[in-house]
């Protein structure tokens, strides 16, 4: 389609995070520190579980996969957004305003039914132990996976088959760090009433909808294993905590963006920043730093690497 055809102005300004030059330099500083930690923790990760032999269980694979959704989501916006820290004309274009909306929601929609399939591979593993090996098979593993590419790309694309069409003639000033569409879609020149609601439906339903089912996921596990044995709640508390954690920061500013999404709120800026920067650190940290087997296995792989040359 034609962008330029359908619209009167052809690129958006985006306010940011304003202040002083001082503190616009800490903002970068703290952004590229942020999102180079997020890269480098995030691939080591993926490395780490390609490429070791002791990490082949469904578990890791399917934390793999979490490390690069979680990479690309943070790569959508924030290389962008520590790079405006240094202008001060901040802009983005059309078709790059669209192109960032439609790819934070590909990987943050897929990410969320990946985080579904994992709270199943804890489910199987704690509660079914013994038939752990024949259910959690290599052909389920990759059909969650294209199941979360599927949803995720039905979901990013539900919503910018009808937003790459509306006619934006102005203000074309953006209140936050990056395009997103509930402010997105405020700059069109048309009534969007229908519009926001589908928004609503979508992103702020699909977020709710997918937390809670996590959340009820999590509570069976855990009524499970208390039956079972109280010994085996406390390991089971320890499993699923650092599940828990990543879930809660990750579906939390997610579902307050877009379950409310047009309503004013001044902290918007601090929860985008959390949810595109933040969140997609919070994966390595937690599951390497609080995984025994992850950090064997990783320096396995350096005392192989050093070895080797």
């Amino acid at each position: 389609m034609d962008l330029m055809n359908k619209s009167t102005i052809y690129e958006f300004v985006l306010i940011g995070l304003s202040g002083s030059w001082e503190l616009q330099l800490f903002y970068f500083i703290l952004f590229f520190m942020l999102y180079g930690a997020t890269v480098v923790g995030n691939l080591l990760i993926m490395v780490t579980v390609t490429f070791s032999s002791h990490l082949n269980s469904p578990m890791y694979f399917l934390l793999g996969n979490l490390s690069f959704f979680d990479m690309c989501l943070s790569t959508v916006t924030t290389p962008k957004m520590f790079a405006d820290l240094l202008r001060k004309h901040r802009t983005i274009s059309l078709q790059g305003c669209m192109t960032q909306m439609f790819f934070m929601h590909l990987f943050g929609g897929s990410e969320m039914t990946l985080l579904i399939a994992m709270a199943f591979d804890r489910y199987v593993a704690i509660c079914k132990p013994l038939h752990y090996t024949s259910i959690m098979s290599h052909r389920l593993l990759y059909g969650f996976v294209l199941f979360s590419w599927t949803i995720g790309f039905i979901h990013s694309m539900s919503q910018m088959v009808l937003i790459i069409n509306l006619p934006f003639c102005g203000p074309c000033v953006i209140d936050n760090l990056f395009c997103d569409l509930p402010l997105v879609i405020k700059l069109a020149c048309k009534d969007t009433y229908i519009l926001e609601l589908f928004v609503i439906a979508d992103s702020g339903l699909l977020s709710l909808i997918c937390f809670i089912l996590l959340l009820l996921s999590y509570a069976v596990i855990l009524i499970t294993v208390h039956n079972r044995s109280s010994r085996g709640l406390s390991k089971a508390l320890s499993t699923l905590s650092a599940h828990i954690i990543v879930v809660t920061f990750f579906f939390g500013p997610c579902i307050f963006i877009y379950a409310w999404p047009f309503s004013s709120f001044s902290g918007t800026k601090i929860l985008s920043v959390f949810y595109t920067v933040i969140t997609p650190l919070l994966n390595p940290i937690i599951y390497t730093l609080r995984n025994q087997e992850m950090k064997v296995a990783m320096r396995k792989l350096r005392t192989q690497h050093v070895s080797s040359r």
